[in-house]
């Protein structure tokens, strides 16, 4: 405006009282821009297209133009709440409240739960048992966030490295491409004791990978535990074209008991920094740091400042430190273990391709792989902030207090539809078959393999599903744009409900459409026949529960 205006002053054939302003008036606010955009329409209606003056004009304007349509065009960007936990538990069964260690009421809900365990309970008995059902820990967890509206979207289990991934349902037809996978470092590399566990998957397009590890103890191992976290980057892959390594996905957390120690200082040293809160002059010490200063790899790991207390080795159920002696092989007392922050944190988002003139010779820098990632990366910008890192000292089942993170990503969405919209169709119950409709939003490889699934609201996992049905072998009717697929009566619960339909896609490995909540109306027939909860079958006691 200012241009503009020196524009029509030199020109003098402006009416003084069209620029006239307020000199109290905030050019700021919208009223005055208003106001002075009225103006300047009486200033055009003076100006003599012939003259010099109204080509400079129509410049200024032009350009006012361009600044104006790039914010009005700018991609929109949103903010998700990621929290994330370690916690070796030391075998321990999960205790009866979690809300501590999940902030349960905190006034910031997250969007997605990452829980990273480690020495989970896995004697063979026991393991085999939770293997084939859910194991005691994952079952909490389950229990207490699927009434808040998470879902388990996957897990995996390696021994007693567990890792949990929970996602709000809004959020669930845009989690795709999930694969998981482990690496075992105990015993030769061929015990899974030690070593890791990943989820990777697609949030929004955006790929993005969780490793959860449990390295080598000991002080004196420090050098093995990054060789051994060098090899499980080296060893683990992925089905994907976008990121077949772990360290290609735009954003990895590297998290878990990893096993790091404070050398040098003695034992009264750390413990008279612990008590007085001057963590700050333990930091320089810490393994961890020292080996990030040798190792460019570790060096792309970002953490936050260990501004909490150490969080290994504690008595069980107190907060005190390692106070017990211990029996050596010929009944000598050992030395108490020194605490540490063993329990760590860690990201890295993927560095921007470098320019030309940095890259080395070798390299083509022009290749359409990095090509596409860099214009992936400057089309869809992710940004990562760390709100807390802290230890939560409540819990005292184990000899490490758990550690959460929590964390704000800022990203731009790469998709905001689903791949298909699913609706129960018509009048539900147990008299009468049923059928779904879907119609694809976006194309997608379907197969044999995908079904729809009937769940209860409320339901914890994919797997947590009253019936499904095949969608191939199930189809009804079928155009370009709607697909019917039907179900048969003897499926739906006797005793109704409220249900949501799924559909999952075998090829993705993941959920790609969830329904409105519907009702099951209760069977008509079943109340005649005075059929009693306790006589029917498995499938209503399931969607009674």
């Amino acid at each position: 405006m200012d241009e503009i205006r020196r524009l029509f002053g030199a020109a003098g054939r402006v009416r003084a009282d069209s620029l006239a302003s307020d000199a109290t008036q905030s050019t700021g606010s919208k009223q005055a821009l208003r106001q002075r955009l009225h103006q300047l329409m009486t200033c055009v209606d003076d100006l003599d297209p012939r003259d010099k003056l109204h080509d400079e004009v129509a410049k200024t304007l032009d350009g006012a133009f361009v600044i104006c349509s790039k914010k009005a065009n700018k991609p929109k960007k949103d903010r998700f709440r990621l929290h994330m936990v370690t916690w070796n538990v030391a075998t321990a069964d999960p205790p009866d409240d979690l809300a501590h260690l999940l902030q349960l009421n905190s006034p910031k809900s997250p969007d997605l739960y990452v829980i990273g365990l480690q020495e989970v309970y896995s004697r063979p008995a026991r393991f085999v048992l939770d293997m084939a059902f859910e194991d005691p820990w994952s079952l909490r967890f389950m229990s207490t966030l699927a009434p808040r509206g998470y879902l388990k979207v996957s897990s995996i289990r390696m021994q007693g490295l567990l890792l949990l991934f929970f996602s709000k349902l809004d959020h669930v037809p845009f989690i795709r491409d999930i694969q998981a996978t482990y690496t075992r470092t105990g015993l030769f590399r061929y015990w899974g004791n030690k070593g890791a566990v990943s989820i990777c998957l697609s949030f929004y397009g955006h790929m993005l990978c969780f490793l959860n590890c449990h390295l080598a103890a000991h002080m004196k191992y420090a050098t093995e535990r990054v060789d051994e976290f060098e090899y499980i980057l080296d060893t683990q892959t992925f089905e994907s074209k976008k990121a077949p390594g772990i360290l290609d996905h735009r954003l990895v957390f590297w998290f878990g008991d990893l096993n790091f120690r404070i050398q040098d200082h003695g034992m009264h040293f750390v413990r008279s920094c612990i008590n007085n809160h001057t963590y700050n002059l333990l930091w320089s010490k810490d393994q961890l740091t020292v080996m990030k200063q040798k190792e460019p790899m570790l060096q792309e790991f970002e953490e936050g400042p260990l501004d909490f207390p150490p969080t290994y080795k504690f008595d069980l159920n107190s907060d005190t430190y390692d106070s017990r002696p211990y029996r050596t092989w010929f009944a000598f007392n050992g030395k108490k273990r020194k605490p540490a922050w063993t329990d760590r944190i860690l990201w890295r988002l993927r560095p921007k391709a470098l320019p030309r003139e940095e890259t080395d010779e070798d390299e083509d820098p022009g290749s359409p792989e990095k090509n596409a990632k860099q214009q992936e990366e400057d089309e869809y910008p992710l940004k990562i902030r760390q709100d807390s890192y802290n230890s939560s000292m409540e819990y005292g089942i184990s000899d490490h207090k758990p550690v959460i993170g929590v964390f704000s990503l800022e990203l731009r969405k790469m998709y905001d539809a689903p791949l298909v919209h699913l609706q129960a169709e018509g009048d539900w119950s147990a008299d009468i078959d049923a059928m779904v409709v879907y119609r694809p939003l976006q194309p997608f490889a379907s197969s044999a393999w995908d079904w729809i699934g009937v769940y209860k609201v409320g339901f914890t996992s994919v797997s947590d599903y009253i019936t499904y049905t095949w969608v191939k072998d199930d189809e009804v009717s079928l155009n370009e744009e709607v697909v019917q697929v039907y179900v048969s009566k003897e499926e739906i619960p006797v005793l109704g409900g409220e249900c949501v339909l799924c559909y999952y896609n075998s090829s993705l490995q993941c959920i790609i459409g969830i329904s409105e909540p519907f009702k099951v109306q209760v069977s008509k027939v079943a109340i005649e026949e005075g059929l009693m909860p306790e006589n029917i079958n498995g499938l209503d006691k399931a969607a009674a529960s």
